[in-house]
C-alpha cells in the first residue's frame, strides 16, 4: 500500500513540475478536466456499476450526503456570520467534496472496485450539494447578490454527465440490464485513463500563495470542516448499522477535499481575485490533508 501511494504522490509531483518547467500550464488543466469528467471518468463509472451488484442501503449514501450539506451550510452562516460578505460567500461554497477527480485514484488503490461502488453513490449526494446548497450560497453572497434560477440548477445538474451516468447505470444496475460487452471492454480500456489524468490534473493546480489577511479566517475554515467532518463522520461510523465498507465511505467521505468547482463558481459570480486565490489555495491545502488521511486509514487501520 506504501507503494501505492509513493506512484501516487510521484504523479502528483510529476503535474506540479511539468508545470514549474513550463511544459503544460494550468489553462491545459482545463482541457485535462473535460477529458477525465466528459469521458475518462463516466467510463469508469459504467464499469464499475456493471460489474457490482449494488445494495438497496446504498441508496441512503446521497441522502446523508445532501443531509449533511445542508447541516453544514447552515452552521456556516453561524460560524462566518461575521466575516465579509464575499468571504463568507467564499467559504460557503466550498460546502462540498472532491469524490470524482481525488478520491477515486485513492480509493481504487485501497478497495479496488467495491470502494469505487460506494463512493460514486457518495458522489451523486455530492452533485446536488454542489450544484443546488454551494451554487446558491455563493450566489447569494456575491456582489450582485442572489440569481436563484432553479430552471438553471436543473439545467446545471442535467449537463453534468458524471452525474447523469451515476444515475443511468445505477437505473442498469438496479434493473439487472448490462450493456454489451463490446461497450464496456471500450469503457474499460478508456477508465484506466483516469486515475493518471486526475492525478496529473491535481498537481498542475497546486498552488500555495496566500494573501496574510486569509491566514486566520482560512484557518477557522479548516479546523470548522475537517471538525465536523469528524465529528458527524465518527458519529456515523459508530451508529450505522450497515457493514464496514459502508461505514468508512461515510467517515473518510466527509473528510474529503472541497470540491473543485467552487473556483468556477467564483469566476461566474464575479468574487474577486483575492477570493478566488483563497479557493484555490484552500482547495490545494485540503488535497494535502486529506491524502494524508487516506494515507493513516491505508496503513493504520484497515
Amino acid at each position: 500500500m506504501n507503494q501505492e501511494f509513493l506512484y501516487i504522490i510521484i504523479i502528483i509531483a510529476l503535474g506540479y513540475l511539468l508545470k514549474r518547467l513550463n511544459i503544460l500550464k494550468e489553462k491545459d488543466g482545463e482541457v485535462i478536466s473535460k477529458i477525465i469528467f466528459k469521458i475518462s471518468l463516466p467510463a469508469l463509472v459504467l464499469v464499475t456499476f456493471d460489474s457490482v451488484k449494488i445494495e438497496t442501503s446504498l441508496i441512503l449514501l446521497p441522502v446523508i450526503v445532501l443531509i449533511y450539506g445542508l447541516i453544514t451550510a447552515c452552521l456556516g452562516l453561524l460560524v462566518f456570520k461575521n466575516e465579509e460578505r464575499e468571504l463568507k460567500g467564499s467559504f460557503l461554497m466550498l460546502s462540498g467534496f472532491n469524490v470524482g477527480l481525488f478520491a477515486f485514484p485513492l480509493v481504487f488503490a485501497i478497495w479496488g472496485m467495491e470502494g469505487l461502488t460506494y463512493f460514486s453513490m457518495f458522489d451523486v449526494g455530492t452533485s446536488f450539494v454542489v450544484f443546488g446548497i454551494a451554487y446558491i450560497l455563493g450566489s447569494y453572497f456575491s456582489a450582485e447578490g442572489l440569481k436563484l434560477k432553479p430552471i438553471e440548477i436543473l439545467k446545471k445538474l442535467g449537463k453534468s454527465i458524471p452525474l447523469m451516468t451515476y444515475l443511468i447505470a445505477s437505473i442498469l444496475n438496479f434493473s439487472h440490464i448490462q450493456l454489451p460487452d463490446t461497450n464496456i471492454n471500450v469503457a474499460s480500456t478508456i477508465s484506466k485513463a483516469n486515475m493518471p489524468l486526475s492525478l496529473l490534473l491535481l498537481g498542475l493546480y497546486l498552488n500555495f500563495k496566500l494573501d496574510k489577511q486569509f491566514i486566520k479566517p482560512m484557518l477557522k475554515f479548516l479546523t470548522f470542516r475537517y471538525g465536523l467532518g469528524l465529528l458527524f463522520g465518527f458519529g456515523l461510523y459508530l451508529f450505522l448499522p450497515y457493514n464496514q465498507m459502508y461505514r468508512f465511505t461515510v467517515l473518510i467521505g466527509l473528510l474529503l477535499p472541497v470540491a473543485a468547482s467552487a473556483l468556477t463558481f467564483a469566476v461566474e459570480f464575479k468574487y474577486s481575485t483575492s477570493s478566488t486565490r483563497l479557493i484555490a489555495t484552500i482547495s490545494n491545502i485540503t488535497i494535502l490533508i486529506s491524502i494524508a488521511i487516506l494515507y493513516i486509514f491505508a496503513n493504520f487501520i484497515l
